[in-house]
């Protein structure tokens, strides 16, 4: 834990998106401060919302259950986290807590302070004046998450100031909800250009990123703005103030936000008196993108500087990204991935950056209890990589509730905890500390998702068998034992069926092993498809299986299921030979004094008196 002195203090941060620019000033106004008064920041970040898989962002939001909070003096939660299940389990978990707590714009929960802007009244009047100045009668609402405050509060000055003055608005067909996030912007464009609804007189956003991407849809597909349509932002960042046209929108002052946040939480907790809520000056900017003409925020000298500055970076980035997915792509062992991800490191001139996974993370693929779907990380941990000043080493283990595997001793340090996971099945994370590589680059979570699957494919090299892709002897051992232990717990039943393939060794005298090989993958599909997500496949030798599965589900005419899909198999090849095997099944409720090889000698022995009957059959 970045714990080191009592004098020094922790703070933890959690936040979603650091790649759009809203969050990324902020973050450097937290930076700021928190250097200039040597108090260590944690940022617990999450990219969910990325692609619409509920496995996805639970891998994602997983980083948020990473941190003990009783480990830190305090606590700041950004308001970019949009899924409601996460922010709300994570608020949670604060107040649990009992420390101090600074939110970003929400006044529901009397635990924290909050740091906000009057949302409401700053975008009624920028609608009024699209209205009153503008004579905007039609409109359409490209929206934030409901589940932010923000969004909420923003969608209702919307909606009051065209009921104020006798406007009409069609929700359902008129309104898109986003997620904050750029790619909004133009998925909201591309909806409504195939929705063949008349084009509105302005297309109002809830903030920057969705607006400028929305406007260069627009304009993609021939629109001219603001003569044939206005579009309006809110927060006045970078690129608003330097789109063409610039955009309306609304100034915040973001970095001054993150700055307050950190100020307002060292006052807590040093056990002053602090305000329950700050609330931050902010105002409308109408300029080129509802037909006004302001004055431009920055000379164009200043721009071109920091464009270039981007573009060169953006180069740079690009070229050491290419370089490490090819180099994952190639490895076959976590040493391998290591040397990969220190000539990363290099690249970025990175010094302080940490690769955790879980302990067991060699072994277990997929295997998960049934009420939480394996979402959480254990008590140990693994570090094959704690790099320093251009040196790296290895941590056999350290627990899990000290997140660095090498603690701070010092103040002042930021770091980026960033989740390594597979779906939903979590790997691990890393850390990379003191750099604002992070927020500077667009591709920080590409990098984590090459990582993350770069590490999930060596676990499966370990526990999957290559031909059939369902677990080997290995996984087996390891993912059915998890299974077995459970059922010893709880007292529940167990089912295990111990499956032998007939005539392999005829097949491949006859036809030839590569014939063996696509019988046997026959065999393995036809079984798969006869057990559910939460069973355990295996082929433990040439023609054995073994399936392991919770309660008597998996049992319950398991082998007429499973002859009826050799026979769609065997239809479906036309092979001169048929595909069949023996099933042997016994459910069980566990004791403590069963082993769960034993038991698997059981149903292979019910399997052989299945085989041997059958064999007396054909016989006669």
């Amino acid at each position: 834990m970045e714990q080191g002195k009592q004098t020094i203090k922790n703070i933890a941060v959690f936040i979603c998106g650091m790649d759009e620019e809203y969050p990324y000033q902020i973050i450097l106004g937290i930076n700021q401060y928190a250097r200039e008064h040597d108090i260590n920041v944690s940022y617990f970040s999450a990219f969910g919302g990325i692609v619409d898989s509920s496995g996805f962002d639970a891998g994602e939001y997983s980083i948020f259950k990473l941190p003990d909070l009783t480990c830190f003096d305090g606590v700041i939660v950004s308001n970019t986290i949009s899924n409601t299940i996460a922010r709300n389990a994570l608020i949670d978990r604060v107040k649990a807590a009992g420390i101090p707590a600074v939110i970003f714009e929400c006044k529901d929960h009397k635990e924290f302070h909050d740091v906000s802007i009057d949302n409401y009244s700053v975008m009624k009047k920028l609608v009024e004046h699209l209205i009153l100045v503008h004579g905007a009668r039609l409109f359409h609402y490209i929206s934030g998450p409901f589940a932010n405050q923000e969004a909420v509060i923003r969608y209702q000055a919307f909606r009051d100031a065209l009921e104020e003055h006798g406007i009409p608005f069609d929700e359902e067909r008129r309104m898109y909800p986003g997620f904050f996030r750029s790619y909004d912007g133009v998925r909201a464009i591309e909806e409504f250009a195939e929705s063949g609804l008349e084009m509105p007189d302005a297309f109002v956003c809830a903030n920057d990123s969705m607006a400028l991407t929305a406007m260069s849809r627009l304009q993609d597909l021939g629109y001219r703005v603001p003569e044939d349509v206005m579009v309006t932002g809110f927060d006045d960042i970078l690129g608003a103030r330097n789109s063409s046209p610039a955009l309306t929108t609304v100034k915040r002052p973001l970095y001054v936000s993150g700055q307050k946040a950190c100020e307002m939480l060292l006052a807590l907790m040093n056990g002053e008196e602090q305000p329950q809520s700050i609330d931050l000056e902010t105002e409308p900017v109408f300029t080129e993108s509802c037909g006004c003409h302001g004055e431009d925020a920055e000379s164009i000298r200043e721009f071109r500087r920091e464009m270039y500055q981007r573009m060169t970076s953006t180069y740079t980035d690009v070229h050491m990204l290419n370089r490490m997915i090819a180099g994952l792509a190639g490895v076959e062992n976590i040493e391998e991935c290591v040397e990969v991800i220190k000539t990363m490191l290099r690249a970025i001139e990175c010094q302080d950056f940490n690769l955790c996974l879980v302990k067991d993370w060699e072994t277990t693929y997929s295997v998960s209890p049934v009420e939480d779907e394996g979402i959480g990380y254990p008590e140990r941990m693994t570090a094959p990589l704690v790099w320093k000043d251009g040196e790296g080493k290895s941590i056999t283990t350290y627990e899990s509730r000290q997140l660095r595997p090498e603690p701070y001793t010092t103040g002042g340090n930021i770091s980026y905890y960033l989740p390594l996971h597979f779906d939903r099945r979590i790997l691990g994370y890393y850390i990379i500390s003191n750099t604002d590589f992070p927020i500077n680059t667009i591709h920080c979570h590409t990098i984590t998702m090459c990582i993350g699957n770069a590490i999930d494919n060596l676990s499966k090299l370990n526990v999957l068998d290559p031909l059939c892709g369902i677990y080997n002897r290995n996984g087996l051992n390891h993912n059915a034992e998890y299974v077995f232990q459970e059922a010893v717990r709880n007292g529940t039943e167990l089912t295990i069926l111990f499956i032998d393939m007939d005539g392999l060794k005829n097949i491949n005298d006859t036809y030839g092993h590569k014939e063996g090989d696509a019988a046997l993958k026959g065999i393995s599909d036809s079984i798969r498809g006869c057990c559910r997500a939460v069973d355990v496949c295996s082929r433990i030798g040439g023609d054995e299986f073994v399936v392991i599965g919770r309660g008597t589900g998996l049992a319950e005419k398991f082998e007429e299921r499973f002859n009826q899909k050799l026979e769609t198999v065997n239809e479906q090849l036309a092979k001169p030979y048929r595909l069949s095997a023996s099933v042997g099944v016994i459910t069980v409720v566990p004791q403590e004094s069963d082993s769960l090889p034993e038991l698997i000698q059981k149903a292979d022995e019910v399997m052989y008196e299945v085989k041997k009957r059958k064999k007396m059959k054909a016989k006669t």
